[in-house]
């Protein structure tokens, strides 16, 4: 089974992403992740347990660094 998880964080700038939305990114990478940063969202996909855990330290980053509101939607391909 894979998880795919994907992120948009505000305040948004188009071709700037702020200092809220770098540390988020830098927040997944340290989970060992590479993420698809996208014009509406940053992509992730991988083993459930460790995107899951690679959200939760990406939340805390993003607010800590100034993020108003982070939208994040989760799938899960294949069954248990």
């Amino acid at each position: 089974m894979s998880c795919s998880a994907e992120f948009m964080i505000e305040p948004f700038e188009e071709g700037a992403p702020g200092p809220h939305v770098m540390a988020a990114v830098a927040a997944v990478r340290s989970h060992g992740f590479e993420p698809e940063m996208g014009p509406f969202g940053t992509s992730i996909h991988g083993d459930p347990a460790r995107v899951i855990a690679a959200l939760q330290v990406m939340l805390d980053a993003a607010y800590r660094s100034g993020a108003s509101r982070v939208s994040l939607q989760v799938d899960l391909d294949g069954g248990p």
